[in-house]
């Protein structure tokens, strides 16, 4: 009794046939499996329902009103996490805010408010938190504002 399986290349045009049918359903389902891993760095800040509005470095947000885009670090001289300082340190950011007809560059420090037209713009977050012996770039950190007041 012979037991073989069958061989399973192919000849002449099916074995074509059939690696074109194995990247027309190969790649797309890899697409679908990882695009969420790959974009999920992307989107993590950004999914919080609080009231604060995050951005990175570039990005555009509409915080209640004004559209505000964070143009450069300035400082990060926070006390990093697991280590006793005297002094709290500070982030200072540039902005640029965008009130409909006119565009204004300000610099925002972290918990201090800033008037903005009939309102108050705050810079409340800044991620992520300071650590010792990490060095953070720009393009690494996310900012939260609010702004109260308005119409």
């Amino acid at each position: 009794m012979d037991l073989a399986l069958p061989s399973p290349r192919l000849s002449g045009r099916c074995e074509c046939c059939y690696a074109r049918a194995m990247k027309r359903l190969v790649l797309p389902a890899l697409a679908v499996l990882l695009a969420p891993l790959l974009l999920s760095g992307c989107i993590a800040y950004h999914i919080k329902d609080d009231g604060t509005d995050r951005a990175e470095i570039g990005e555009t947000v509409i915080v209640g009103g004004p559209k505000v885009t964070p143009l450069k670090l300035l400082e990060d001289s926070r006390c990093p996490q697991g280590v006793q300082c005297v002094w709290a340190g500070q982030v200072r950011i540039e902005v640029r805010v965008d009130l409909g007809s006119r565009s204004e560059t300000r610099e925002l420090t972290l918990g201090k408010g800033e008037q903005v037209a009939d309102g108050t713009l705050t810079l409340v977050e800044v991620m992520p938190e300071k650590r010792k012996d990490t060095t953070f770039y720009p393009e690494d950190y996310r900012f939260g504002f609010r702004f109260a007041g308005g119409l």
